[in-house]
């Protein structure tokens, strides 16, 4: 088994329950999960890379990533396949050191280019059928933090991962850490 040195993630619907409000005046509105900020926030303490990959562009997903710092953000991704090819050659990684996380049809083409997909609970039906495992917690509800500790477990660096997390945080304690 191959290690998951990527973790590509999609954002409404999988980071976000996928609602997009707006306020009278025109602002857009996303609600994010804490509890998975922290799960990307272990992740990356671990050594695992994290990329965005989002069909749509939001100034709100720049700042939360920015928060997090996630530094692979990319929006506006017509074909998330290719989008996802050009960050995994970016980093020379073989698609079985890949993982994707997503919900929808426009996800499928990412779930390609990886080695473990991952479909959120209330994804689109295709998406559940071809994924390899299914969170029991819909999107913008923990799910991808569930995904992450399954990935840092089957790997066997989960505690690790845990305890490289706590130590950033006492080392950086201004710094957002969900």
């Amino acid at each position: 088994m191959t290690p998951i040195q990527l973790i590509c993630i999609d954002v409404d619907g999988t980071l976000t329950d996928g609602g997009i409000e707006y306020d009278s005046a025109g602002v857009e509105h996303k609600r994010f999960n804490a509890a998975d900020g922290l799960g990307i926030v272990m992740a990356m303490a671990a050594g695992i890379k994290i990329a965005i990959i989002s069909g749509r562009k939001s100034e709100i997903v720049d700042r939360r990533m920015r928060e997090l710092g996630v530094t692979e953000v990319v929006q506006g991704a017509g074909d998330k396949g290719e989008k996802m090819r050009k960050v995994k050659e970016a980093y020379g990684l073989p698609t079985e050191a890949v993982a994707f996380i997503g919900d929808d049809i426009n996800d499928l083409p990412a779930f390609d280019e990886a080695g473990l997909r991952i479909a959120v609970a209330d994804a689109a039906e295709i998406v559940l059928k071809r994924s390899d495992f299914v969170t029991a917690r819909d999107g913008g509800h923990g799910a991808v933090r569930e995904a992450i500790e399954k990935i840092l477990r089957r790997q066997g660096i989960y505690d690790q991962a845990v305890q490289a997390y706590l130590e950033k945080t006492k080392a950086d304690p201004g710094r957002p850490s969900q």
